[in-house]
């Protein structure tokens, strides 16, 4: 399941090309749009952007990047973006998203046998029906925005949620199932949050012999069932911690949970819950039918189980990251190898009606890539005239280098000419 509220839990996709691979069935089905290729920082003196593949595949399809970054007003996909698709993080057993993909994995394989089916190579481009509509998403809500979303065309996204194949898998006749994919945000810069990132959904279905004689009604065997297990699987994770359930709002379940652990003196949220909304069952052939849906995000939980402070750590493919991580090793602790300073810029200007935040760290990250590391608002004011400024300060560091004033002052000149040309606003 997804969740919608906020930008790194889960919101919870396409017909149906299904074939056996390691023993579980993978959904490769792909719309006619989508890329991979591999960003990494150079290494020379003087950064550049990663150039993307013109031509990828994904779940079988060829996907020229024409398709999926284009001159048109529907479309808000930068190069930087299209850079990330294919890459696949959650595939790789010796990356840290990897290791606790499989480590869930061995819970549900463990305590429910030959029970759930593994999706984790599904592709990311999805119709906006498949995002939005099939998960019962508002019209109105805030999530389909421009401003949030990444747009290939006005009726094609890149999925914002692993809860987009939710539909197709119930269609497909799927009961049990647990979904891994990267997904994408607009969003802000700091040290967790990054535009692209990786959720798990599962989902479990019961039919009426399931909870008849139980004593319970259906959503309530369901919410039970749904509590025990996801207890279990932060037992699993975290270890003999203790938890507590918080009562939680999402468009496609009801009732709706989130888990909290106290952990490392503090209350953490875990992930997002609930009994899936009869309306998603009936649509999808199951109306007699009770099912129960989660979402979490892997990034969330492995920075905290692997002690990996910046999100950007993950996309890095440095020797002294890398080869800290093995496969199956859980909660190996990582040792930072370097800590270079900051260099901070500053920039103010006059902003307009149309201007969002998002707007601007998308322009930001275009032109600096994983080398900016925070951008934080730090004044605003509305002169006389009703003219209102912000004053944004960008933090520029590269987690594998130090990096010369001349490259910084490159970057900081070209981020200020393109945040006028491009935002409307005028510089101060």
């Amino acid at each position: 399941m997804a969740v919608v509220s906020s930008a790194h839990s889960a919101i919870f996709s396409k017909a149906s090309l299904f074939h056996h691979i390691n023993g579980f069935k993978r959904f490769t089905f792909c719309l006619p749009f989508s890329s991979s290729a591999a960003a990494s920082l150079s290494t020379k003196k003087k950064w550049r952007q990663p150039v993307a593949s013109s031509v990828l595949e994904l779940g079988g399809t060829k996907i020229a990047k024409d398709d999926v970054v284009r001159d048109d007003p529907t479309n808000n996909v930068p190069d930087t973006i299209f850079s990330k698709l294919g890459m696949q993080l959650h595939r790789r057993n010796n990356h840290p998203l990897g290791i606790l993909k499989n480590g869930i994995y061995e819970y549900f394989d463990t305590n429910y046998p030959n029970m759930f089916d593994k999706f984790d190579d599904l592709c990311p481009i999805v119709s906006v029906k498949q995002n939005f509509d099939d998960v019962l998403v508002p019209a109105d809500h805030v999530s389909r925005s421009y401003n949030d979303t990444y747009y290939v065309d006005s009726q094609t996204v890149l999925r914002c949620h692993t809860s987009a194949h939710q539909a197709e898998l119930l269609r497909g006749g799927h009961t049990h199932f647990l979904v891994t994919g990267d997904v994408y945000r607009r969003d802000s810069i700091d040290s967790t949050h990054y535009p692209v990132f990786h959720q798990m959904e599962g989902v479990r279905v019961f039919t009426p012999e399931s909870w008849e004689g139980s004593g319970l009604d259906p959503t309530s065997f369901a919410a039970d069932d749904l509590k025990k297990s996801l207890e279990g699987l932060a037992h699993h994770l975290f270890g003999a911690v203790e938890m507590r359930w918080i009562d939680a709002y999402f468009p496609f379940t009801n009732p709706s949970y989130e888990l909290e652990i106290y952990f490392k003196e503090k209350w953490m949220e875990v992930l997002g819950c609930g009994v899936m909304e009869q309306e998603i069952l009936k649509s999808n052939g199951r109306s007699d039918s009770v099912a129960w849906a989660f979402g979490l995000g892997l990034e969330r939980l492995a920075m905290v189980l692997f002690d990996i402070p910046d999100i950007r750590l993950f996309w890095s493919n440095d020797e002294r990251f890398t080869s800290q991580f093995s496969k199956g090793q859980m909660g190996v602790k990582f040792k930072p190898f370097s800590k270079y300073p900051p260099c901070y810029k500053d920039m103010s200007f006059w902003i307009s009606e149309s201007f969002t935040e998002n707007n601007l760290c998308e322009v930001i990250r275009g032109i600096a890539g994983d080398l900016v590391e925070e951008v934080t608002l730090i004044d605003n004011f509305t002169n006389k005239k009703g003219m209102t400024s912000h004053c944004y300060r960008i933090a520029y560091r590269s987690m594998e280098r130090s990096l010369t004033d001349e490259e910084i002052n490159d970057l900081q000149w070209n981020v200020r000419e393109q945040v006028q040309n491009k935002l409307n606003v005028v510089l101060r």
